[in-house]
């Protein structure tokens, strides 16, 4: 019963953090005025891999990536650690996004994503406790 209650509480964490993943897409995409600054969608096209690292003893579940408004979910997964296969950009992409869940060993877990660019550390969210839910966004 306890392990059922948290699958259901972890999936719907899972659909709110998507959620706000594509909101953040769509308004980072209403603004004209964007198009003058220079590296917003430059033009040119990048290496993204996104990453997840759980504390020892926790289990990633599932996780949500993406550029602009193209998601992939990965489901089903297991283990502290998680990558993305290398996702090369459209020239002009604007965002990168991920949403990972875990279940974590205790309420001192912890889980980090992180959002890789041409080899370059350029976002990390994190979260912590044994519900474990933690996104990052990044703008090029």
């Amino acid at each position: 019963m306890k392990k059922m209650r948290m699958s259901r509480l972890l999936k719907g964490t899972f659909v709110v953090l998507l959620t706000a993943m594509l909101v953040g897409f769509v308004s980072s995409c209403s603004k004209d005025d964007d198009d003058n600054v220079p590296g917003v969608g430059a033009g040119k096209s990048h290496k993204v891999v996104f990453k997840a690292i759980a504390s020892a003893g926790s289990n990633i579940d599932v996780a949500a990536y993406g550029i602009d408004g193209s998601a992939t979910t990965a489901t089903s997964l297991s283990g502290t650690t998680w990558s993305s296969p290398e996702i090369t950009t459209q020239p002009g992409a604007y965002t990168a996004n991920v949403a990972v869940n875990a279940i974590g060993a205790n309420a001192s877990s912890t889980l980090k994503v992180q959002i890789w660019v041409d080899g370059e550390l350029k976002k990390e969210g994190t979260s912590s406790g044994q519900i474990l839910a933690a996104s990052a966004g990044y703008g090029f």
